[in-house]
């Protein structure tokens, strides 16, 4: 199993990558000295598949478990769940020594981290991600929240996990919708950070997509790896880790824009890569060949490269909404090479509209 260490002092944690890892978590959280009480917040179908695991293990370690059931996917992620979250977590005798755990994929670990960040002003949470996307991103770095109906993630706050426990084993039981759409966050992680990284991921697509363990953990290590660099670099999004948002600023407008319906947080991510390559070439950023490597590896790993609606307009007018505007400037993460990043602020509305009008005539 391999260990790697998310160094941000007083709050670092390790990763753990490797199959059959959900078995230990209860003696690795039993060797934090944390407090006998735990609470594992999940949805049905998760449990179903996984909440025997890590209860058994929990409990054999000497830990209580209280199952906090939640709705699936992005639903979970409002203010009446969370508040359904510490109504239960008071009746359980959760207190500030106790730890939530958040089984399943991104909704569940941003909606229980808001909740273990917020409950008694902040408990002690471990994310035991199930789903590629939460593997290799989501689970990583301490940003939690839930939506407001106008914008994703507008509600949350900075509060990093103490262990993060990634089993590429349950991925053997993940749908292959959800499975693909953890694939887009992998190939922006090599987009924007470390070529020879991307080059991996494009030589092994076969095996990528067949769910080969050795593959799998060997590429969920590189993007745990370069997730946890940048976080150590810029924990609270400052600077650098603005790069992780390659892709998401169009990403978010679109899940916005539908209301969170039509596509899978990576698919909206996936067309986000290809608007924000096709940005780059307009502006004379990137040539044309850096464009087509991020397309085409997006289309061989099954991911949506072309979209017929919402309409571009109304795209705009959601990216407006986005969380990271500064003085209502919205920033763009732009690639000019594979393996390089830049933030670029003041991209005219028409031309993201442009971008956005021709992606869907190539998709018609």
């Amino acid at each position: 199993m391999e260990e790697i260490t998310v160094n941000l002092g007083p709050r670092s944690y390790p990763i753990l990558v490797g199959a059959g890892a959900l078995r230990s978590v209860g003696a690795r959280l039993a060797a934090l000295g944390s407090g006998r009480r735990t609470a594992l917040v999940s949805d049905r179908s998760v449990l179903a598949f996984h909440g025997r695991t890590v209860t058994a293990s929990l409990s054999a370690s000497g830990l209580s478990v209280t199952e906090i059931c939640v709705p699936e996917g992005e639903t979970a992620k409002t203010l009446a769940v969370a508040e359904r979250c510490w109504d239960q977590c008071l009746t359980a005798g959760l207190d500030r020594t106790s730890t939530l755990l958040a089984l399943g994929g991104g909704a569940v670990g941003d909606l229980a981290g808001f909740v273990a960040a917020t409950y008694m002003r902040g408990l002690p949470f471990v994310q035991l991600p199930t789903t590629l996307l939460a593997q290799v991103d989501a689970s990583i770095g301490g940003k939690v929240a839930i939506d407001h109906p106008r914008a994703k993630n507008l509600i949350g706050a900075f509060h990093q996990p103490r262990l993060v426990v990634v089993d590429p084993a349950v991925l053997l039981t993940l749908p292959d919708p959800e499975f693909r759409s953890g694939l887009a966050e992998v190939a922006k992680h090599g987009i924007v950070l470390d070529a020879g990284y991307f080059a991996d991921v494009e030589a092994h697509v076969p095996e990528i997509l067949s769910r080969d363990l050795p593959t799998l953990e060997r590429i969920i290590a590189g993007s745990c790896r370069l997730k946890g660099r940048i976080v150590e670099a810029d924990e609270r999004e400052g600077g650098l880790r603005a790069a992780l948002n390659y892709g998401h600023t169009v990403g978010h407008a679109l899940e916005a824009a539908t209301q969170f319906s039509k596509w899978l947080h990576g698919e909206a991510v996936s067309l986000g890569i290809v608007a924000a390559a096709r940005i780059a070439e307009r502006m004379g950023l990137a040539d044309a060949e850096t464009g087509e490597r991020q397309v085409r590896l997006l289309r061989h790993l099954g991911l949506p490269v072309g979209f017929s609606a919402p309409a571009p307009e109304a795209i705009v007018q959601a990216i407006g909404s986005d969380k990271k505007a500064r003085d209502g400037k919205v920033p763009f993460v732009l690639a000019p090479r594979i393996g390089e990043f830049r933030l670029v602020f003041d991209i005219p509305p028409d031309l993201i509209a442009a971008v956005l009008a021709e992606i869907q005539r190539r998709s018609g």
